[in-house]
């Protein structure tokens, strides 16, 4: 496997088996956590029926992030690298693990950066349920494209139009270019949006967070989307930030959005006409989703 990595659009050029690349992470798979996840989009984790708790979704959250953005609310994998090196059988056998459970999918979490390594793990197993790419959205269309064998939903983030707040947050002035290019892609691979009982078996999604005082921002983002996939794409409009890590001392960030904030973006969402958007209660902008990476393992092994 080649260890020169370049595949993400930091094009560090570092050999992987030596260094480590910005990501912070070696050509070793790291994992923080495995588990059924019931916080994802309906379509993705299912819903209660009749007071019955879904069986989720079945996350993998890999260690290291290509992105790292200083507001992440996965912090302690994104920034921290928590987590424990496997192997790529090991994840091969993690999805049998997740299958076995009932997860509704298989869900890589930030797995950009392990592209590689995850594409050997499917030639391993072939899990049965969709196949997930749950992303950043900072990809390299090639890479998506690679996957177009083996994924069968992306999840893709599209969290910034401007590459000066991009580059501010993210140290990714690119990320705009790269994102919209990548996402262009998706659709490529996946042209058609397939559900089953309620469930997406194949298809696009794409994720908007709102961020505080960028609903400029967010109004060219929902724009775009309108413009080149369509008023039918499916669009995750969420308010869920919570200011965390060096977010706290950006005075730009550094607070939840109001509520006018999130009422405008979603106001502008039906202007356009997109239809499909799934919508959050401002009540989830609280810690509490996000996943304790330290907390005592689930009944997953790896």
């Amino acid at each position: 496997m080649e260890n020169i990595c370049k595949i993400c659009p930091r094009n560090c050029g570092i050999d992987r088996s030596k260094n480590l690349g910005f990501c912070k992470s070696s050509n070793k798979l790291k994992v923080a956590k495995v588990m059924l996840h019931y916080f994802e989009e309906p379509p993705i984790s299912g819903t209660e029926i009749n007071g019955k708790q879904p069986s989720g979704s079945g996350a993998i959250f890999f260690s290291g992030c290509n992105l790292r953005c200083c507001f992440c609310q996965n912090n302690e994998i994104s920034h921290e690298c928590f987590g424990k090196e496997i192997s790529i059988e090991t994840l091969a056998d993690i999805f049998r693990q997740l299958e076995a459970a009932g997860a509704y999918n298989i869900n890589l979490v930030t797995p950009t950066h392990y592209a590689n390594q995850i594409i050997e793990s499917l030639k391993i197993y072939r899990p049965k349920i969709p196949v997930i790419w749950n992303t950043s959205g900072y990809e390299k269309p090639e890479t998506i494209k690679r996957l177009k064998d083996y994924v069968d939903i992306y999840l893709a983030d599209f969290k910034y139009f401007d590459s000066e707040i991009s580059k501010e947050l993210s140290l990714a002035e690119d990320y705009p270019k790269m994102c919209k290019n990548s996402i262009l892609q998706m659709r490529k691979n996946q042209p058609k949006d397939i559900f089953k009982k309620g469930l997406m078996k194949k298809g696009l999604i794409v994720r908007h967070l709102v961020l505080p005082n960028c609903t400029n921002d967010s109004k060219n983002i929902l724009n775009w989307i309108e413009k080149n996939l369509g008023k039918q794409t499916y669009v995750s409009i969420m308010s869920q930030y919570v200011p965390m890590a060096k977010a706290k001392e950006n005075q730009k960030i550094n607070r939840k959005i109001k509520p006018i904030e999130y009422k405008v973006i979603l106001n502008f969402a039906e202007k356009l006409g997109l239809i499909n958007s799934f919508v959050q209660d401002l009540t989830s902008a609280e810690e509490i989703y996000t996943p304790n990476f330290k907390e005592p393992k689930t009944d997953f092994d790896f």
